[in-house]
């Protein structure tokens, strides 16, 4: 038996847009009357994102004044998650053939993400991803978890994935944040970084991934050419 653990947001769905339209609102709710702003385009917006820029940051980037920008990001922080706004996440293209392709090659498909499980339910209806991950070979947030930080709360996930999951001849992590890298690699799991998320190149060389690829499609394009 062969396993491919997939992070959710950045290998399998595009976060971007939802990103930057709660970027725009709060941008907009933060703005005095008459104050000039500068909005910047999504391409510039998710550049810095994926620099790791800070919310207050680009919130100052953006013109506003300090106090403003602090008001700025922590509305972000209290709304980017609201379900209301996930209908502006997109499947990243060629990530559904990808996990065909793995299936076919005889890889169980395990998503390992730092959703609730709401929010991954939600898009579990919408694009009807049960037919590549059951139930059992889900592991995310409980609705009502208390999160402290992804580096921190993902690899928690991997403990339990590795506690619950049988054993199998190989396997494989593909994810794109610093918290997949740290999870794979507490129990000597081949991690591939993926560059269709949220964190940059000079990002994730920072964590010694052991390949770095565009996205999904390359990564498993990749194992199927190592295994």
């Amino acid at each position: 038996m062969l396993r491919l653990i997939t992070d959710f947001d950045g290998p399998l769905m595009d976060i971007s847009g939802r990103y930057y339209h709660v970027y725009q609102l709060c941008l907009e709710k933060a703005q005095q009357p008459k104050q000039k702003i500068h909005l910047l385009s999504k391409s510039d917006f998710w550049e810095l994102k994926r620099d790791r820029v800070s919310e207050e940051e680009i919130g100052r980037i953006s013109g506003l004044e300090a106090e403003q920008a602090q008001a700025f990001a922590k509305l972000r922080r209290e709304i980017v998650h609201d379900l209301s706004y996930f209908i502006y996440d997109q499947i990243i293209p060629g990530s559904l053939e990808a996990l065909w392709k793995a299936q076919k090659m005889g890889y169980e498909l395990v998503v390992m993400t730092m959703r609730r499980r709401r929010e991954l339910e939600a898009a579990f209806q919408e694009h009807h991803l049960e037919r590549f991950f059951p139930l059992e070979r889900c592991y995310c947030l409980s609705n009502d978890s208390i999160k402290t930080t992804d580096i921190q709360d993902k690899p928690k996930l991997m403990d339990k994935a590795q506690k619950e999951l049988p054993p199998v001849e190989d396997t494989w992590m593909v994810g794109d944040t610093e918290a997949d890298i740290a999870a794979a690699k507490k129990h000597d799991i081949k991690v591939i970084g993926v560059l269709s998320g949220i964190r940059s190149r000079q990002q994730l060389e920072k964590y010694q991934p052991d390949y770095l690829v565009a996205n999904l499609a390359e990564a498993v394009d990749l194992i199927s050419n190592l295994v």
